[in-house]
């Protein structure tokens, strides 16, 4: 065998070994393993706005004076503060402009965009609906009316729905005397839903205005 043979026969057997490297192995597929011929396999990654977004943990405020607030905003406007309703109530807690008036405020667009007289106007009116109704709250706290258990901060939540007025005309009335907002929500069912409230600490004063607080 010549010098030249030996040189093509070793340059074909290294092309052979060569393309045997790109041969594809044969892989064993498991039924456990197979996706179904035609079926779209999607996966899902998380975008950018779900990967920006803050879960927050909001603690248990359970009965608590924040439980309070809280849930009767949420009742009055779902929290809102600019919030103007149908009859031209205003704000967080729906406040009447002439109640507004009584807690000295007298700007009701400044006390829209003002979050904390707000919260003012909100202890404010607390305080003089606990003067005005503070003996039926010591003479009915504890019983029972239309089978609702009377409390203070049930007593406060309804003043604030329908005026201390109309909380007094229902308890001295034995609950015959009933009262609905323009919306058809009755006091009852404020007795009822803010019952048991820590509203204890809110001091009785004829007078309070909102930018005492």
């Amino acid at each position: 065998m010549t010098k030249k043979k030996i040189v093509n026969i070793g340059l074909f057997a290294s092309i052979i070994i060569l393309s045997s490297g790109f041969t594809p192995f044969y892989l064993k597929l498991y039924p456990w393993f197979r996706i179904p011929e035609k079926q779209e396999m999607i996966c899902t990654v998380p975008t950018e706005i779900e990967l920006n977004q803050t879960i927050f943990d909001f603690p248990f405020t359970g009965k608590t004076f924040i439980g309070f607030q809280q849930s009767l905003a949420v009742r009055e406007s779902q929290g809102r503060y600019h919030k103007v309703n149908s009859f031209g109530y205003l704000g967080k807690y729906q406040f009447g402009s002439a109640t507004l008036k009584i807690l000295g405020i007298r700007d009701t667009l400044a006390f829209l965009r003002n979050k904390k007289m707000q919260e003012r106007a909100f202890l404010a009116n607390l305080s003089r609906n606990k003067w005005e109704l503070r003996k039926e709250i010591e003479k009915y706290s504890g019983k029972t009316i239309r089978g609702i258990e009377i409390t203070e901060s049930g007593i406060l939540a309804a003043a604030h729905l329908g005026g201390a007025g109309s909380v007094k005309r229902f308890l001295r009335t034995n609950g015959r005397r009933k009262f609905k907002d323009g919306y058809g929500t009755s006091i009852i069912e404020y007795l009822k839903d803010f019952a048991g409230y820590d509203t204890y600490f809110i001091v009785a004063n004829e007078k309070a205005k909102a930018r005492q607080y």
